[in-house]
């Protein structure tokens, strides 16, 4: 095995150093969507062993009628995204249209979205176990004007 050289050396310190720093930076400042070097926060909670664990989706409504799940590859649109702003939607569900644009905008061929909706299912819990009972909690809804 060849021996590492001065400026081998030099190289990994800097390289490890300015790792760590954006680790930290991330952790103080940066959001989960810069990662690896985000927080985590997502993490950083967890459910008491009787509450429910709460499962976001936004789904979306063509003028068909047929219901399906709006997602980064269908609307441009990441889960954490929505988790993240979640309030911001319930405060003003007008912002929902913004994500049946995006999905317009991947799927021009598709029929419009008549209906956006923020839901969330929330998955009961006992004693730390799934017990498949889960009931869903509609959060924002938007409807496209007639």
């Amino acid at each position: 095995m060849a021996e590492l050289t001065a400026t081998g050396r030099v190289t990994r310190v800097v390289a490890a150093a300015l790792g760590v720093a954006l680790l930290l930076a991330g952790t103080l400042w940066g959001q989960d969507d810069k990662f690896p070097f985000g927080p985590f926060s997502m993490y950083a909670g967890v459910n008491g062993p009787n509450e429910p664990a709460p499962d976001t989706r936004v789904e979306g409504t063509d003028r068909t009628g047929r219901a399906f799940v709006l997602n980064e590859r269908n609307a441009g649109v990441r889960r954490a995204e929505i988790e993240g702003q979640e309030g911001a939607y319930v405060a003003d569900p007008s912002r929902l249209a913004r994500i049946a644009d995006g999905y317009q905008g991947l799927n021009p061929g598709a029929p419009p979205l008549d209906k956006v909706a923020l839901i969330v299912r929330l998955h009961e819990i006992k004693r730390s176990s799934a017990t498949g009972k889960w009931h869903d909690d509609v959060r924002a809804v938007w409807q496209r004007p007639a």
